[in-house]
This record gives C-alpha cells, structure tokens and sequence, in this order.
C-alpha cells in the first residue's frame, strides 16, 4: 500500500453540527429508517405532550394521523412559548424544536418514557420535510414554520386563541424513510400500553386516512396494571383464582415506586410483562426477577405451612411458578439504569430486593386470607409442573 493511500490527516474528518448529523444518520437518534424509527419519530413528540398530562399541566393528548400523510400530536397544556419565559419549565419550543438536549428533560418517576431513545423533538423536526408549531397560550395563537429542521419563519401570531396547548404537525420525509405510513395497529398498542401504565392519563389516537372514513382509539384506565392483567388474560384458559393480586409501592431504598398485579389462569402459557418508567424492558431485569422471587416465595412458604409441600420435596423456585402466570410489573424510578443501549433490561441493583420482599409480603396475605383460590393455585403449579 502505498503513501498516498495511507494518508490521513484532519483534512479527512467529516463534522456534523446540530441537526445536520440526525438527517445523515437518522438510525442513531430512531433505530431505522423503516416503520419502527418513523414511530419511534411520532413517540419523540409524544413524549413531551404525554408528560404534560402526567405532571397534570394538561388534561389529554391527541394523536392524528391525517388524511394527507402527516402525523399531529396536540395537548391542552399551558401552551409552551416559543421563546424562553420566566414561567415557562424548561426551554422555549423553538429550542426544543432547533436543539438536541434541549427537548429531554429529567427523567424521574414522574415522568414516563414514551421514546426508547432520547424524547427529542428537535429530531422529529431534522427528518421531517415540513413542520408546523403552533402554541395557544394567554389567548393568542402562534405558529412558526419549518422545513428539515430549519426554521423558515419567525414565530408568528395569527390571531386569537380557544383555550390553550401546543401541537405539532409533521410530514416524515419521505426521502429519508422506507415507508412514512404509520401503522395505527402498532400506535394504538402503544398508547393503551402507556394509559395502563399511568392510571387516568388519557389518550387518543385518530386515524383520518381510510377511505370509509375516520377512525378513533380512546385510552383511559382507571385501574393502572390490574386492568392490564386483565387484558392479557391467557387463551385459552379462564382464570384458576377470581381476583387480581395487586397493589402499589414507593421504596426510598430503590428511589422510586413499583405497581404489581398478577393472577394465574388455566394454562400452561407465561404472560410476564415488565416496564421501567413506563417503557417494556424485553429481557427483563432486576424488578422482572425480583418479582419471580417474590413469587416463589410466598407459594413456597404457604405450601409447606399447609403441608401441600412435605419437607422432602424440592422447593417452588422462581423457575416453577411461571405456568399460567399473568403479571405486571411496572417500577418507576429516579434513577433508571439500563443494561446496554437499547435499554431492554433494567439494572437498577436495589430493585431487585424491594420488589422481591413487597411482592413475598402481598402474595403471602393473598394466600391466607383466600386459602381455597390459594390451594388451586399451588395445586395447578404441581400439576404442571408433574406434567414435565
């Protein structure tokens, strides 16, 4: 090899700035340039609008996606001003809009993951051809224009406004992605998942491209995650025991709170979900084992206390209760920690005792004051187990 074809020097590095390095690679800040990054495009807007309502500054979100290709997240907030104001909570829109960072803001208990990456909408901004902000707030209306992250107009007041909020409406550009049509299926899960998550937050999703006309997905649930166990009820099979087993928790050991709910139904399926600040941890993680232990536990303890188990048979390990498990659990937490980049296990090492000890304690109580529904239980789990 030659000199000249070794050669390298700071002539040969390429510098991105700001928004520049999210439109030429786009898969670092979404994932892909297919369906999942232009949702994960949608769920970098959603994620403030959804945040708003959570911390009770708004009543509701709207999702659209319109007739003409776009896609529309509104919410009745106070309205984010365009620029800094002394009562605003964070940067002005047109910063998060123009800014990377500016737009993720803490990420607490409080607050709920919407987006696997970063919450950014600067970066729905940068991959979109054209994007329209508008704020209704003190009873003006304000828009501002943009094309591929660049602002091409000032922020502008059009006239006066009906109550107040932000909305965002983009168009994916089409030159960057594969396809720029949203799955209203995929969104809709999303969105009923998150309102599980976060009891009373409410959520719309409005589909206007079917020729038939509109379609619209409400999602409100007042029961958090026990509505969820019940969503995903085993089929087939009915449940072995009536009740859902569930209850609520802050831990100041592990930083944050944890929200369980599981039963067991006639069947040899697992259904065993975990979430961390309101996002699906796939592979699990401390709080996912944590409840297994938890778990196996308080079956143990009240098997062999009503003889069900004799001293001589092996114990009801967190690898033995899982036939017919349907279970939730979800921890919120100051300090989330994950292991690796896509963020599907949780490593918080705290977590795993809390949930473990708070799920041994509640099951346990289940089990005494239930003992016929506890006895199917355990009696299922051999069952099975034997079956093996």
């Amino acid at each position: 090899m030659s000199d000249e074809a070794i050669e390298y020097d700071a002539s040969h590095i390429q510098v991105l700035t700001g928004l520049e390095a999210v439109r030429k690679r786009p898969g670092m800040y979404i994932g892909s340039t297919g369906e999942r990054g232009l949702h994960h495009m949608l769920f970098e807007v959603a994620d403030r609008a959804v945040n708003e309502a959570l911390t009770g500054r708004a009543g509701s979100v709207g999702v659209t996606l319109t007739a003409d290709g776009g896609v529309r997240v509104a919410d009745d907030g106070p309205g984010i001003p365009f620029g800094a104001a002394e009562d605003a909570d964070g940067p002005g829109l047109e910063a998060m809009l123009t800014e990377l960072s500016a737009g993720a803001g803490p990420r607490d208990r409080h607050s709920a993951m919407v987006a696997h990456f970063v919450g950014e909408p600067a970066v729905t901004n940068a991959l979109s051809s054209s994007l329209t902000a508008e704020v209704r707030r003190e009873g003006v209306r304000w828009v501002q224009e943009y094309a591929r992250g660049v602002a091409v107009t000032r922020p502008t007041a059009v006239g006066p406004a009906t109550g107040s909020g932000t909305t965002i409406t983009f168009r994916p550009d089409a030159t960057l992605f594969g396809t720029v049509e949203c799955s209203f299926a995929v969104l809709a899960e999303r969105f009923r998942e998150l309102a599980f998550l976060n009891r009373g937050l409410d959520i719309s999703l409005t589909d206007e491209r079917p020729p038939g006309g509109p379609q619209t997905a409400r999602f409100r649930f007042l029961g958090g995650v026990r509505d969820f166990v019940v969503s995903l009820r085993a089929r087939p099979g009915t449940p072995v025991h009536t009740d859902v087993i569930g209850f609520e928790q802050e831990d100041p050991r592990m930083a944050g709170t944890m929200e369980v709910a599981l039963r067991w139904c006639g069947s040899r399926e697992e259904r065993v979900r975990s979430f961390a600040n309101s996002m699906a941890t796939p592979y699990g993680g401390t709080h996912e084992a944590g409840l297994r232990d938890g778990v196996a536990a308080a079956l143990d303890a009240y098997a062999r206390a009503r003889g069900l188990l004799t001293a001589a048979d092996p114990g009801l390990g967190a690898d033995r209760i899982g036939e017919g498990l349907t279970a939730i659990v979800s921890v919120k937490l100051d300090h989330p920690e994950f292991v690796g980049a896509t963020r599907g296990v949780l490593g918080n090492g705290p977590v795993r005792t809390c949930v473990e000890e708070a799920v041994r304690e509640h099951l346990g109580a289940w089990l005494e004051q239930n003992p016929e529904q506890a006895v199917d239980v355990i009696t299922e789990i051999l069952r099975a187990d034997a079956l093996d």
